[in-house]
């Protein structure tokens, strides 16, 4: 049977049948698990990759849509249009809820009806990714929203422009409700924090400028807060130190060594300061999904799956996790970074390694990380960039950083498309998707009543 011609099936046996191709199933369709599914897109296996979103999400920009700098269908793509060329693929809109490995299946529950049902495998993929941890109080969820989705970032794009347009209408009632509305506060001094940061720097103090007539945008007031000594912790000291520099050129107010002790409605308490903020960013730590209890793996404290070498789960050798929900390891023995490269490595290392055990070939080496850099930009024209050979900041480093983040977006619209959105921007200042959405749909019209028959006779 050619390889091209595997036609996926819609029903689940629990057993798979001779001649049957190996079923592959792959949770979660991020950097990882996508990139698994790509690799064997020609291998003679049946993939099933399973998503509660229809779309595929660039995260490394997604601060940008909530900073309005892009839009979301400029760093998404349909799922399904990915892997559309790929005969041996099929998409279920579906969230994983359980995994018995016992039985070899899935646990899943249809995003539309909301019916659960079993999918079968043979090799099982876990690249569910992580979510935002609070370190013990999930409370503060409430005031201080992550930035993981597209969601979140729409959200929190609408929290931005809508605290600047309260602002504009309370500025001669109430000056007290102006300085916390113009008051941002990030929490969390890693990549996701530092560039937020920058960004509504820029947002406030040159976007806006001008655009409003009681209040005066260029004296918000961005603080961002870090419980280390210093921010961009991954990074050298010394392009750590550039980067704070730059913040503080923005006007961005830097607080490091000191942790937060209470986020509320009214903002935040750092080493025993209250900060009023109406809007407060949540940067600061990451929780692996739970898939380690489905499979009753071990973990680490953040709940990740400790792998081996292959990424492999001890004792289940058709059982693979990668991405933000593996631990893993480097040369130096450190846990590999939560970061976009290591995922796309990982899931094209699966992706090979399930191909050359259903093919009967040699298994590949254990996993190896390579790391191509470490990059970071603060705002517009700036960057850092860490190569290990080699430490680059400034202008050609916010180039590197453009054209790193250009390759890896998927499809030539969304490359071009932000390409044209940058070069605007650059050379204007305006940000194109300053659009606030509804939280709900506005409330249809009552349409006008439908005159009453008039009797026959009558006129």
């Amino acid at each position: 049977m050619n390889e091209t011609d595997i036609i996926p099936s819609i029903t689940y046996p629990s057993q798979r049948s001779s001649g049957e191709p190996p079923r592959v199933v792959i949770v979660g369709a991020g950097f990882g698990g996508l990139e698994a599914a790509l690799k064997l897109g020609r291998a003679p296996v049946h993939v099933t990759v399973i998503d509660r979103n229809n779309h595929y999400v660039f995260q490394p920009l997604l601060y940008q849509v909530a900073t309005a700098y892009l839009s979301p269908a400029d760093i998404t793509a349909p799922i399904r249009t990915v892997l559309r060329r790929q005969r041996n693929t099929e998409v279920l809109l579906a969230e994983a809820t359980a995994v018995d490995v016992a039985a070899r299946e899935v646990r899943v529950r249809d995003e539309i009806t909301g019916a659960e049902r079993s999918v079968p495998y043979d090799y099982l993929v876990l690249a569910t990714g992580a979510g935002e941890s609070y370190f013990g109080r999930d409370d503060w969820a409430t005031y201080a929203p992550s930035l993981k989705t597209i969601p979140d970032a729409t959200a929190l794009r609408r929290k931005v422009l809508l605290a600047f347009e309260e602002a504009e209408l309370t500025a001669a009632s109430d000056p007290e409700r102006v300085r916390s509305l113009l008051t941002f506060v990030i929490v969390g001094g890693g990549p996701t924090g530092v560039e937020l940061a920058g960004a509504i720097a820029e947002l406030a103090h040159r976007t806006l400028r001008g655009d409003f007539r009681h209040i005066d945008v260029t004296s918000a007031r961005i603080v961002l807060v870090e419980a280390l000594p210093r921010l961009l912790n991954t990074f050298p000291e010394s392009l750590s130190e550039k980067a704070t520099r730059k913040l503080e050129k923005l006007g961005v107010e830097v607080r490091t060594g000191g942790r937060v002790e209470e986020v509320d409605a009214d903002g935040v308490i750092v080493a025993g300061e209250r900060i009023a903020s109406h809007t407060v960013i949540w940067a600061a730590g990451v929780k692996a999904s739970p898939a380690g209890a489905w499979i009753g793996a071990e973990t680490d404290r953040a709940g990740r799956v400790l792998v081996s070498g292959d990424l492999s789960v001890p004792g289940h050798p058709e059982i693979f996790v990668l991405g933000d929900t593996a631990s893993a390891t480097g040369d130096d023995g450190k846990p590999l970074p939560g970061v976009a490269p290591v995922a796309m490595q990982q899931g094209r290392y699966v992706g090979r390694a399930i191909r050359t055990h259903v093919e009967g070939r040699e298994s590949p080496h254990p996993f190896k990380y390579f790391n191509k850099g470490n990059l970071a930009t603060i705002g517009r024209s700036f960057a850092i960039a860490d190569f290990g050979f080699a430490r680059v900041s400034g202008f050609i480093a916010w180039v590197l950083w453009l054209g790193v983040h250009i390759l890896y977006l998927i499809g030539f619209r969304n490359r071009l498309l932000v390409m044209v959105q940058w070069a605007w921007e650059y050379f204007t200042y305006e940000h194109g998707a300053r659009i606030i959405t509804p939280m709900r749909q506005p409330e249809q019209r009552a349409l006008p009543a439908e005159p009453e028959p008039v009797p026959a006779g009558r006129t």
